[in-house]
């Protein structure tokens, strides 16, 4: 194929005017773009420095600022191509279609994300703090936008979707500082009960770890066939509410076995309607 030389001079002045009569659009576009990007980077920083003074939750600080970053980029990549001359129109519902489109598929992540964004808001726990939620029970270690996750007694990790968690029943067990520890100790009908109460209550005077305030009670909780069923509730700070439970049980076994009383099994009510 042969090319005339006048053709490809045409070619080359068209070329040239097109790019003349165009380059201020080209030339102020990308001033656009280039000074929205300084912009969007002092902003989002200014933003993040206003909610850290503010003692924001960080994982909140961190998500609001992603989010906002990347508004501003869209709107800043639509300022761009509108100044280049493109329709932008179509391009607006172009990208409302996949939002919608995203929207129908993720709708349970974006369950999880709006329970992340009113955990984060209305704080029910923190990092740190005991629940109870879902059936299962742990510290939580880490919120994150969509899941929460746990660590258990045994150092297992559990994800508990924040959808589900927000909308579900939550147990603090740290949130007051201090927890009441329910025991339940049987004894014979032969047993003095005054007696027994008595050792007990010297029990849960000589332990440093349980709180004078709250008063520990001990009570008479139920009568059962075989045996006086006695509440014991002791109060404890958190990291020694452990420590409290299963000191209390030993120390008064022991007490009782030097005193000559002797402890029952303990029967739950619930398993002797199941027998």
């Amino acid at each position: 194929m042969n090319l005339d030389p006048n053709q490809l001079t045409d070619y080359a002045s068209t070329f040239v005017k097109v790019l003349i009569d165009y380059s201020p659009k080209l030339i102020s576009a990308f001033l656009i773009l280039f000074a929205g990007l300084y912009t969007i980077r002092i902003i989002n920083r200014f933003i993040r420095s206003m909610m850290i003074k503010r003692d924001l939750d960080p994982t909140l600080t961190r998500f609001l600022s992603d989010i906002l970053l990347w508004v501003l980029r869209v709107l800043l990549f639509i300022t761009f191509i509108s100044n280049l001359g493109i329709e932008t129109s179509s391009f607006v519902a172009i990208l409302g279609a996949m939002g919608l489109a995203v929207g129908l598929s993720l709708q349970g992540s974006l369950s999880n994300f709006a329970g992340g964004m009113l955990i984060i808001l209305f704080k029910p726990f923190k990092v740190g703090h005991t629940i109870e939620a879902q059936g299962v029970v742990g510290t939580v270690s880490e919120i994150q936008i969509f899941v929460t996750k746990l660590i258990n007694a045994n150092n297992q990790t559990i994800f508990v979707p924040n959808g589900s968690l927000s909308n579900g029943t939550i147990i603090n067990y740290s949130l007051q500082g201090f927890r009441r520890a329910d025991l339940t100790i049987a004894i014979s009908y032969d047993t003095d009960i005054k007696k027994a109460k008595d050792i007990i209550t010297i029990v849960l005077d000589n332990n440093p770890k349980i709180l004078k305030t709250p008063t520990a009670e001990v009570s008479v909780k139920n009568l059962t066939d075989n045996a006086i069923q006695l509440a014991v509730r002791p109060w404890a700070n958190n990291e020694d509410f452990g420590a409290v439970f299963s000191e209390t049980l030993e120390s008064c076994k022991l007490a009782f076995d030097a005193a000559g009383i002797v402890v029952q099994p303990y029967v739950r009510e619930s398993s002797k309607v199941n027998s």
